[in-house]
């Protein structure tokens, strides 16, 4: 009984370390988890006053992330085999106006002031039904990852081929490039979890899926050859003092990160979602 209530309480600290890691998506820390503990907050106010209130207090959180892939069925195997997800549900085959108008209008202008053909800076052909879009939603503890592909109309749901080409470099440098992060448990070797990673991410065909190292590699003999322990940068500098993590491409080159949110870095999350919390109720 008491290993029970043992792992209760660790059980228990483990979300609320994914719920406290939730508000680092506010200030650009990206631990890649949405704050669905701060969505219920704030629930005395009036549809009224809630209409009127500062746009942050319209929010309910993130929501999801989106990633535009080239190989649909490869990412889907990669987000749900390899790191668990489970799908939400898919949709596909979106065409028309509508969609045309809202997802793709702001590039449609652009392509007008460049006095350019829309297709030739990667504007599909929706209005038309030339080009389609499918969708798929996969569920993790609290975020959710869309993955979508935009495929010419004679090209098969879920196939390898995208309409438009991927990019060559994905440096995380580059301003507009994102990442996905993924908050690995306390207690888990982090350089086994990501040694495992890239070994099931490789037994699948997926040789994008390599992780970088805390030494200098040359090559990719070099990062193979790398021992264990170089996996993880830990930082031990407040304020991140806790912070543990991983770079690492995935299966369509996107950058993704995981890490470890511990110690004080921990409580410092902990402490301000408990302060939006706070702010949020008092209204």
């Amino acid at each position: 009984m008491d290993s029970v209530r043992k792992d209760d309480a660790t059980n228990l600290g483990r979300r609320d370390v994914l719920r406290t890691t939730g508000a680092a998506l506010a200030i650009g820390a990206a631990t890649g988890l949405g704050g669905q503990a701060i969505a219920q907050t704030g629930g005395s106010m009036s549809a009224a006053s809630r209409n009127a209130a500062p746009l942050g207090l319209r929010l309910q959180g993130v929501q999801h992330f989106g990633l535009t892939v080239q190989n649909m069925e490869r990412a889907y195997e990669f987000y749900t085999e390899v790191l668990g997800g489970t799908e939400v549900f898919r949709h596909g085959d979106f065409q028309g106006d509508p969609v045309q108008n809202t997802l793709l209008a702001d590039q449609e202008i652009r392509a007008n002031e460049l006095h350019v053909d829309p297709a030739t800076i990667g504007v599909p052909n929706l209005r038309d039904g030339d080009q389609r879009l499918d969708v798929r939603f996969i569920q993790f503890d609290n975020v959710v990852i869309e993955l979508l592909q935009y495929r010419n109309a004679d090209q098969p749901m879920g196939g390898p081929n995208s309409f438009a080409p991927p990019l060559e470099n994905m440096s995380p440098a580059f301003p507009r490039m994102m990442h996905i992060c993924f908050h690995v448990a306390d207690d888990v070797d982090f350089n086994r979890f990501i040694t495992d990673l890239e070994a099931e991410s490789a037994r699948r065909g997926m040789t994008q899926v390599r992780a970088n190292r805390t030494i200098r590699v040359r090559s990719e003999a070099e990062r193979r050859a790398a021992p264990q322990d170089t996996n993880t940068n830990k930082v031990t500098v407040a304020p991140s003092d806790g912070w543990e993590l991983i770079y690492c491409k995935g299966p369509e080159g996107e950058q993704l990160e995981f890490v470890k949110a511990i110690g004080p870095v921990k409580q410092r999350f902990a402490t301000a979602l408990a302060g939006r919390q706070r702010a949020r109720s008092s209204l």
